[in-house]
């Protein structure tokens, strides 16, 4: 499980001039539970938006077609910080306080605990779903990640190889294979689902620092760097990095972050008020739609895009969950 070999043709860097194209329309519904950090929605199959208030303790969810919102009360301590929704419209959620993962079945209320098996495992932060149904997920200050097979309650923990990794984001690639983010130093790594070894990934400058990741369809493995303010992608094939300045600069600070339907990645800058939500097509190799949270965003953590109807979903720090219409922002043509 040492760092894998890195083999560079050359650090491709990109200053090209950034094209923006019109704004994307987002919309935002104040969140009625004041000062509870609402974050990290997830559309299910009745196209509700679900979401925890992570400083409020609870989960809930919008109905965008009436502005109605229902509130589902969760053990003191929780603290949930993501969520994620099955077929069965099951709701997961990472108990981050209190380290466990928590199911809720919306219909009765009923809430279903899997604590983590060894008790250093205290923080569970993001889950995200392969393609067998089972879930994935990192734990940032205990520095391990695991997987939960949902049909059994199974637990496994791996400890991160390098210390004060500090696991983040994580994405699952057509492989099965999970990504993620290793935000205290600066490698990305990956999980062997058979074996569940680790193989870690250095990022060429290593004052980078990244937060969240993206797959595109191609396999590649892009990530938004926090300290530097660069998206950067790196290709598993050659182990070849290439990176693009964001148009905030060097103190744009992106955080969330997504892929569409047409491979395109976008993500926020949190580094300015309002944030502001910025488009990057791989294809063209360009920056474009470039446009301010309405609400001022204060920090936009995660994202989720429904392909359903090309629309991103996010959770803002001034209290209100958001919907980007990303499908209508048409990129620049390639030059």
């Amino acid at each position: 499980m040492n760092s894998t070999a890195l083999v560079f043709s050359a650090l491709a860097l990109s200053f090209a001039p950034v094209q923006l194209a019109a704004q994307v329309p987002i919309k935002e519904w104040p969140v009625p539970y004041a000062d509870s950090r609402p974050r990290d929605p997830y559309v299910d199959g009745k196209t509700r938006v679900w979401f925890v208030g992570q400083k409020g303790n609870y989960i809930a969810y919008l109905d965008p077609a009436t502005g109605k919102f229902r509130r589902y009360e969760i053990e003191d301590g929780a603290l949930p910080h993501n969520l994620i929704v099955d077929r069965k419209d099951m709701v997961w959620y990472a108990g981050n306080g209190n380290g466990h993962i928590g199911k809720l079945e919306p219909a009765t209320g009923k809430i279903t605990r899997y604590p983590m098996p060894n008790a250093d495992a205290r923080d569970p932060h993001t889950l995200i779903f392969d393609g067998k149904g089972d879930i994935w997920f990192t734990a940032q200050q205990s520095n391990y990640v695991g997987r939960l097979r949902t049909a059994t309650g199974k637990v496994d923990l791996i400890q991160v190889p390098s210390p004060n990794a500090r696991p983040y984001g994580i994405e699952v690639d057509s492989k099965g294979r999970p990504w993620f983010n290793e935000f205290g130093n600066e490698k990305i790594a990956m999980i062997d689902p058979a074996t569940l070894k680790i193989t870690e990934y250095s990022v060429p400058n290593d004052r980078s620092r990244t937060r969240r990741i993206a797959i595109t369809s191609d396999d590649r493995i892009w990530y938004v760097d926090y300290t530097r303010g660069y998206l950067g992608r790196l290709d598993p094939a050659s182990k070849e990095f290439k990176e693009w300045a964001l148009p905030g600069g060097a103190g744009a600070l992106p955080y969330a972050m997504a892929r569409d339907s047409r491979d395109r990645l976008w993500m926020v800058e949190t580094g300015s008020q309002p944030n502001r939500m910025v488009g990057f097509d791989p294809k063209t190799e360009k920056f474009f739609a470039n446009t301010p949270v309405p609400s001022g965003g204060g920090t936009v953590r995660h994202m989720m895009y429904d392909k359903r109807t090309g629309q991103i979903w996010f959770g803002t720090d001034n209290n209100t969950i958001g919907r980007a219409t990303v499908d209508k922002a048409d990129p620049p043509p390639a030059s």
